[in-house]
């Protein structure tokens, strides 16, 4: 296939496939006429790109899974070098939670003590009378 229906049948721009093949994830034959040519394999390829770095990923990290599917597999999260970059994304996706649970806690603090600061500090005006 070409690299338009490449593009549109991954729900890509036609720039997409060529910059995974410019970092070397993507392959493409040429034809005589200089035109891009790829195998039905790589649609799989560049929607697993695609579905990986939707989800934080960086292009490196996708290699592996890359890799996996080149190999045959079904998925590209099968192959030991794959599970060890979920399970460090994993690691980090954890360390942020943790991270904004405390940044979470903080702000609930700072939010509870302001508003009973401004309780104490700054009473209410009433309403003035008619």
């Amino acid at each position: 296939m070409r690299i338009g229906e490449l593009a549109e049948r991954a729900g890509t721009s036609t720039r997409t496939p060529r910059y995974y093949e410019a970092h070397g994830l993507v392959r493409a034959q040429r034809s005589a006429n200089g035109y891009r040519v790829y195998e039905e394999a790589e649609l799989r390829v560049v929607r697993e790109i695609r579905a990986l770095l939707d989800v934080g990923f960086g292009l490196d990290d996708v290699r592996p899974f890359v890799a996996c599917l080149r190999a045959g597999n079904t998925s590209g999260g099968v192959c030991p070098d794959s599970v060890l970059v979920l399970r460090r994304k994993l690691a980090e996706v954890d360390a942020y939670l943790e991270r904004l649970g405390a940044v979470r806690q903080q702000l609930h603090t700072q939010l509870t003590q302001a508003i009973a600061h401004r309780d104490e500090t700054c009473p209410r005006k009433r309403p003035s009378a008619p």
